[in-house]
């Protein structure tokens, strides 16, 4: 064995360390993290918005996938800094935990909290320039993976007030695997939200690879926000808005009830998504029950205790704060951890909200209503629900009969394949391994959840066997830890029937299981359409590309099946094109962005017939190329 001594301790300098341990930095070196390059950068000219010193962004996105993020803001200092001997703009660069949001002189508040975003982009670029206009010059620099590779010089002047700054990066193939390819439908969505966060700020999105070009102005700021939510739902009243300031704390939000049966509630710290909520949505969720309970108390007598998630059906509505020092769960910030701005936002939220509804008591009264009506199906459903509950997730006493469940007992290693028909489901039995892989054959199309409260979902006996067989049960009850397999995969027939029953339990875990979509646990099977053979050669085509490649490939003679459906092939057919984890196709559910994701469902299963009518013309097209 080698010596470990003082040789063996490796100190990492400047940027290497970024380099070196990427994820830590950016969460993940997938296209997450290549998308958290474009945000921080973005981050900067944000924080000069809410400094009040910035007025237009525009992001473009080059043909080559490299990036330019230019702002008419104050433009990075570029005089010498005393502590390092080089421009100031070489040092926020060049050096972590440098910049102007330490001291809160330059930035009261921002998102950038840390430190380290541009300076990490700079170290995970393949090249990067900056162009600072400022004192009628323009002062630029440019950098190789970090490394500056000139001092900061002047490159020409100009006359005017202009004032910015331009900064061009080209993501490293060397750290990011799967490749630098930016989506413009992530991208977009968050350049929209950071209008809507900051009311009266421009954002231009120029995509060159697409020639699509996108502008971002909302002067209605949350309110806007709200009225883009609820855009395909029937509003049940007007927008209410608060807006306060308490303890360096200042507060907006923005709230609406509408027709629906689901609630959408986001919430932001200096402008960052917290996605997995934190101390202020605590305390918002906290009034809201509070103040409604108060409310219904006075108006009704008190004969019905609600709770926060019956006044929470059918909400939409927006908390953003600004706050001096956030202090987030990791470095990619989606959780927020200050203590004191739980009681501070409860107390903003119960002030704000009890004048309104005090000043407005047919809003008030509508909104308790339905609240009131939630709680009463949540009662029905309570009592639905018990009879899914098993005592431990090992428990089979009460399973449903219909589930050919797996031998194995370690969630890790099963898999729960939900069926469409018993003909598929007969051959699904027959065709899988029984170790590890359960299969649950459903009856026909499963209610549509989006329009139906939870007592109606609970009285559908398809939706509480798939509940039974899962163990999670649902709503406030939900616990992922009782989850029997950590594979749950949807397998339908690849036709329009298929794809409806598909979109259906797609709703159903979206608006009731969503953490079995954010685990990684769902996924959709991907049977053949076409079986292309030609004596003892066989190939299983997924599109009618393949197919025709095939053809062409086998020649004169080559035969074509084409599989209507699941129950057209054997149980061999089905266990090597579709069951067999060694050769078959899985697509794996995601949420990139919860916001896009509820107004797809919003549109497809809502009850609004226009938004729908204009999406399938939209995607007519797209929907003409696939052979179904």
């Amino acid at each position: 064995m080698d010596t470990y001594d003082a040789s063996k301790i490796t100190v990492l300098g400047g940027l290497d360390a970024v380099r070196k341990r990427p994820s830590m930095y950016i969460g993940s070196t997938s296209s997450t993290g290549l998308h958290h390059l474009v945000y921080e950068v973005v981050d900067n000219s944000i924080d000069e918005s809410m400094a009040g010193c910035c007025t237009e962004i525009t992001i473009t996105i080059g043909k080559d996938n490299s990036v330019i993020v230019e702002d008419n803001g104050r433009g990075i200092p570029i005089d010498m800094h005393p502590k390092f001997n080089m421009s100031a703009l070489e040092v926020v660069m060049t050096k972590l935990h440098a910049g102007g949001k330490f001291d809160k002189k330059s930035y009261k508040v921002s998102g950038g909290l840390h430190g380290v975003g541009v300076s990490v982009v700079n170290a995970l670029s393949e090249m990067m320039e900056v162009w600072v206009y400022r004192d009628k010059q323009i002062f630029y620099q440019k950098y190789q993976r970090g490394k500056p590779l000139s001092k900061v010089k002047t490159i020409g002047k100009y006359d005017g007030a202009k004032t910015g700054t331009k900064i061009k990066f080209m993501a490293d193939r060397e750290i990011f695997e799967e490749g630098i390819n930016y989506s413009d439908e992530i991208l977009e969505t968050r350049f929209r939200e950071l209008a809507f966060l900051n009311k009266g700020l421009k954002i231009s999105f120029i995509d060159e690879r697409s020639d699509k070009k996108h502008e971002f102005l909302f002067e209605g700021g949350l309110r806007s926000f709200i009225e883009y939510l609820n855009k395909n739902k029937s509003a049940l009243h007007e927008i209410i808005h608060l807006n306060t300031v308490k303890e360096d704390v200042e507060l907006e939000v923005a709230l609406q009830y509408n027709d629906s049966y689901n609630e959408n509630v986001f919430s932001f710290v200096n402008n960052i998504n917290t996605i997995e909520g934190g101390t202020h949505l605590t305390g918002f969720k906290t009034a809201l029950t509070r103040t409604l309970n108060s409310y219904a108390e006075k108006a009704a007598g008190g004969n019905i205790k609600l709770t926060s998630e019956d006044v929470r059906e059918g909400l939409s509505a927006v908390v953003s704060i600004r706050i001096p020092n956030p202090q987030f769960e990791g470095q990619t910030k989606t959780k927020l951890g200050n203590l004191n701005v739980k009681g501070i936002v409860d107390s903003m939220v119960s002030s704000g909200l009890s004048i309104f509804l005090n000043e407005h008591p047919g809003v008030a009264r509508s909104i308790v209503e339905k609240a009131v009506m939630a709680a009463k199906a949540r009662e029905a459903a309570r009592k639905a629900r018990e009879l899914t509950r098993r005592k431990s997730a090992l428990d089979t006493a009460s399973l449903p009969g219909k589930l050919s469940d797996c031998s194995e007992k370690d969630p890790a290693k099963c898999e729960l394949f939900l069926v469409e028909g018993d003909s598929a489901g007969g051959s699904a039995k027959q065709a899988r391994n029984k170790e590890i892989q359960a299969i649950l054959p459903l009856r026909g199309k499963i209610l549509n959840v989006e329009k139906a409260r939870i007592n109606k979902v609970m009285s559908s006996q398809e939706i509480v066997t798939i509940i039974t067989a899962l163990g999670t049960s649902i709503s406030e009850e939900f616990d992922i830890q009782k989850l029997r397999y950590h594979k749950i995969i949807i397998m339908t027939d690849a036709d329009t029937d298929g794809n409806h029953i598909a979109t259906l339990l797609l709703t159903f875990f979206f608006r009731y299981m969503k953490e079995i979509i954010e685990q990684g646990y769902l996924y959709i099977a991907q049977p053949p359409l076409y079986l292309v053979r030609k004596g003892k050669e066989k190939y299983y085509c997924q599109t009618e590309a393949d197919k025709n490649n095939y053809v062409k490939k086998l020649g004169e003679g080559a035969q074509v099946q084409r599989y209507k459906g699941l129950g057209e092939m054997n149980p061999e057919q089905l266990w090597e094109t579709t069951m067999d984890p060694a050769n078959r196709m899985l697509k794996k559910v995601t949420i990139t962005d919860a916001i896009a994701a509820d107004e797809i469902f919003s549109i497809l299963m809502g009850d609004q017939v226009e938004p729908r009518r204009k999406f399938i013309e939209e995607h007519a097209l797209e929907a003409g190329n696939i052979d179904i």
